[in-house]
């Protein structure tokens, strides 16, 4: 027994040796649940192909069809992978670019006596659509700081918005993550399966996720339901395996559209899951009316800002004034929609 026990210890220590990622608990888990929805696919999927005739018969004489089908798969996956592998965007990595933005400018000034860009490689911090350049020189506190407060309204405390956990400050819409041990810009929420946060940089991979799991779950559901009522009394077992998976999968397709209806409204109205459910909470929101949006920019520019946002930009958005917020929580009236008021 204790010879198998040391065999164990000596093998776990080996494959911890090569694949260091499974020595974390945490990692482990996380690579556990993308093994088994990877493999949960695989079996949706395979039973199809193995019990249909019908569907065989149908790829042979249009195989355009199982294509389109087999690339919806693949990309699913993909998307997949691709939103866990992606950095939600943390608060220290953007305070990194920000004090190597402001280090390049004032070199550059130095050097040059010439205007600098604030790019920085492939990064660029940008605070409501300005480039972080602009709001760093003269200041006499560190650059992350005196940018993070210019979000804040005046007499701010820079203790109030510095977390205690990473000991940064955080701006506004971040938040610390207790799962990834980091602060988040933008966070929504921790996503168990994927094993990541979702925030600024990966909400947008996240969503196009939600979109292609809901539209393969869909067009799975209906060769389910297409093989069952031309099969539904050659074989009862087969039936009983295939009812059983066919209700699993309305189970989760129920949840991914609401899912997917859910980040929608979040993505029109330019909010997180976070600052929804944790309003009353957060101390720059408890004040605001539940109807106000206080980050939106208008429907249009909130899709088009999420959709087409760079990933390798930080971006920073500031607490709206008193000014704004009361223009925001006037009424819509017939001028208003005339004139796309919800739109820009």
């Amino acid at each position: 027994m204790v010879d198998l026990r040391n065999s164990w210890n000596c093998a776990s220590d080996r494959c911890f040796h090569y694949f260091p990622c499974l020595s974390d608990p945490a990692q482990r888990s996380s690579l556990g649940l993308k093994l088994a929805l990877v493999i949960l696919h695989l079996i949706y999927v395979g039973v199809l192909f193995l019990v249909d005739r019908d569907l065989i018969e149908k790829t042979k004489r249009e195989p355009w069809y199982t294509a389109l089908y087999v690339s919806l798969f693949v990309a699913t996956l993909g998307q997949y992978f691709l939103t866990a592998c992606s950095s939600p965007g943390y608060v220290l990595d953007a305070m990194r670019a920000a004090n190597r933005t402001d280090g390049l400018f004032r070199k550059t000034l130095i050097t040059s006596k010439q205007p600098a860009s604030s790019k920085n490689g492939s990064v660029v911090i940008q605070v409501d659509g300005n480039q972080l350049g602009r709001n760093l020189l003269g200041s006499n506190a560190t650059t992350w700081t005196k940018v993070v407060m210019e979000m804040y309204p005046p007499g701010s405390s820079v203790r109030s918005s510095t977390c205690t956990y990473c000991n940064i400050v955080q701006p506004p819409r971040a938040k610390h993550c207790h799962d990834c041990d980091k602060c988040v810009l933008q966070f929504d929420h921790h996503c168990v399966w994927i094993g990541t946060c979702i925030g600024q940089a990966n909400h947008c991979r996240f969503w196009w996720y939600i979109c292609e799991e809901t539209a393969l779950c869909l067009w799975t559901g209906i060769l389910y339901i297409t093989y069952l009522k031309a099969n539904i009394s050659k074989a009862w077992w087969i039936d009983v395996i295939m009812i059983l998976l066919l209700a699993t999968l309305s189970i989760s397709l129920i949840f991914l559209l609401l899912l997917l209806l859910f980040h929608t409204y979040l993505v029109l109205t330019n909010q997180t899951t976070y600052e929804l459910v944790r309003r009353r909470r957060i101390p720059y929101l408890r004040a605001i009316p539940e109807r106000v949006y206080p980050f939106s920019k208008g429907a249009c520019r909130n899709i088009y800002n999420f959709c087409c946002a760079r990933t390798d930009t930080y971006s920073l958005e500031r607490l709206p004034t008193a000014q704004e917020l009361e223009e925001k929580a006037r009424p819509y009236v017939c001028v208003d929609v005339l004139s796309c008021r919800c739109c820009c």
